[in-house]
């Protein structure tokens, strides 16, 4: 099977990995002991055969015994051991999965009682735990001695022989090709089998194109060299008459889990290298005023976003989470729709005014309402968002410097080198909002607007409260309250500024069969079980 990617992986370390470029290979290549069925969205077992509690408080986990690793090794106790208490638990390496697992700043004991059976001691009931066992179960023979040496997180890297990238998922690592294509072939000793006692997986080999971006993607599609493509609504009018023909089927999974944001920097610290500040004191007396950010959602016109860039396939979003999320999504938020004449008072009432009839306010010191923008460049959709966007905040006199930029240096500039003003970007979402926290979080690793690990404003307090506390409960009502509140914080105080969310559309040759395509698991969920017809 051909695919593509839009940028080439960061490693094939899934412990470390933050974007989706890399996750997306990962993912066919580690798993956890458990999985969420992509169609029921039910935790199922999965490295682990089953499991028992009585309190909710200590879990024993038994293993499955027919699991080998990819280079033959038997998977056992100790990998499971290894993974939290040499990984996850391990302070040198910045992994977002110790956000998930560290509740009210306690941890979870993980103990080996034999080869096959371990014991989870949790300090209290953790709600979102089965759940949060999809983490990826990593070889202590393969790693360990890089964990010793301190060189873990930057091991499994790029320029990896496909030997040392070891997992139990249904592919491994062949061949890594840097700006041209990662190839995965069927892991030889995977586990899983059908009804029938056939060995999975039915492909052999999944090869994935890297592409700049998804134009390009599109063509390739159309010429026939990648097999599955995600659509973009707008599409739809090309791909859509030319499904009977060229022998491809277009799936329509509705919203998607995911989002579109602005996020703003208000990271008060010293750039220790430059020994400037981040950001400019007067933009941080812009960025940390709600009304600078009520006044751009204001100002952005979301439905024609939706006409332009979406061709009606998508809905406006003002809530962290998407209303394809029907167990805790609300609809009783905040919501600043497009108000152009509202958004401008909110400035004005700021002090900020065209002094000198150009067009681009100033604040009252006279600084220029000026701001550097960014967002990925291999993600045509996105940029024609941020355009629109771009345009939005023109009429309110802003002048917006936008500048599309490699995923990957995005991706480091707000998570490394820390040095940018505005970001149009997204996350992939998902069923469980607490696997969020290392994003909402004071003390999470993906806390874009403020990455010092203290609270800047007291609704990141109260933030921290509620994922504190919907862990501790397994009340399901009462994590309903608990998230509502949540995205009712979000979507008044504005830290992260919500815009459009796009139908989750795929288009897949004909000549596969056992489709089963989701807002969850795309349009190869279950990718193990997909074959070609003959």
């Amino acid at each position: 099977m051909f695919s593509s990617l839009i940028s080439d992986p960061k490693s094939f370390n899934p412990v470390v990995a933050q974007e989706t470029s890399t996750t997306q290979i990962t993912s066919l290549i580690f798993e956890g002991l458990t999985r969420t069925d992509p169609l029921t969205l039910e935790v199922l077992p999965n490295l682990a055969q089953k499991w028992e509690t009585d309190d909710g408080v200590e879990w024993i986990f038994y293993l499955r015994q027919d699991v080998k690793w990819s280079d033959g090794i038997k998977f056992s106790a100790d990998d499971v051991v290894f993974t939290f208490n040499e990984l996850v638990y391990n302070p040198q390496i910045p992994t977002s999965s110790r956000d998930i697992f560290t509740v009210d700043g306690e941890t979870i004991e993980v103990i080996k009682i034999d080869e096959y059976t371990v014991k989870f001691k949790l300090p209290f009931i953790f709600a979102p735990f089965l759940r949060a066992l999809s983490q990826e179960i990593m070889p202590k023979h393969k790693y360990s001695f890089l964990v010793s040496e301190n060189k873990f997180t930057f091991s499994m890297g790029l320029d990896s022989k496909p030997e040392d990238i070891v997992g139990t998922g249904p592919f491994c690592l062949k061949q890594y090709l840097p700006s041209q294509m990662v190839v995965l072939e069927k892991n030889p000793f995977y586990w899983k089998k059908d009804s029938c006692g056939n060995k999975l997986p039915y492909l052999e080999k999944l090869v994935f194109i890297i592409l700049s971006n998804s134009d390009i993607s599109l063509l390739k599609f159309l010429e026939n060299e990648i097999d599955y493509y995600s659509l973009r609504p707008q599409d739809l009018a090309i791909l859509g008459p030319r499904q009977f023909k060229d022998k491809f089927t277009i799936y329509n999974a509705g919203p998607s889990l995911g989002s579109n944001f602005l996020v703003l920097n208000q990271n008060p610290e010293i750039n220790p290298h430059t020994k400037k500040k981040y950001v400019t004191d007067y933009k941080l007396g812009w960025f940390g005023d709600r009304r600078f950010r009520q006044s751009i959602s204001l100002a952005i016109d979301r439905e024609k976003i939706i006409t332009i860039v979406l061709n009606r396939l998508g809905i406006e979003q003002y809530s962290p989470l998407s209303s394809a999320n029907k167990f805790f999504y609300t609809d009783d938020i905040q919501k600043y729709p497009y108000n152009l004449k509202a958004a401008k008072q909110l400035l004005f009432d700021m002090g900020f005014k065209d002094t000198n009839a150009d067009g681009i306010l100033e604040d009252n010191e006279g600084k220029r309402l000026e701001v550097n923008f960014f967002t990925n460049a291999n993600d045509t959709q996105r940029v024609q968002i941020a355009t629109l966007v771009k345009t939005d905040l023109a009429k309110l006199g802003m002048k917006i410097n936008f500048l599309p930029l490699d995923f990957n240096n995005l991706v480091s500039k707000l998570t490394a080198s820390h040095d940018w003003e505005m970001v149009l970007i997204g996350l992939t979402g998902g069923v469980e909002p607490y696997f969020g926290k290392n994003v909402w979080s004071y003390k999470g690793n993906l806390h874009m607007w403020n990455p010092t690990g203290k609270p800047i404003a007291e609704f990141e307090k109260e933030i921290e409260d509620i994922f504190n506390a919907s862990a501790r409960t397994l009340d399901t009502e009462e994590r309903k309250k608990l998230f509502i509140r949540w995205q009712q914080i979000v979507s008044n105080e504005l830290p992260l500024i919500y815009t459009v969310v796009s139908n989750s559309l795929y288009a897949v040759r004909d000549k596969f069969a056992n489709l089963y395509p989701t807002v969850y698991g795309g349009a190869f969920s279950e990718i193990e079980y997909i074959f070609l017809k003959e």
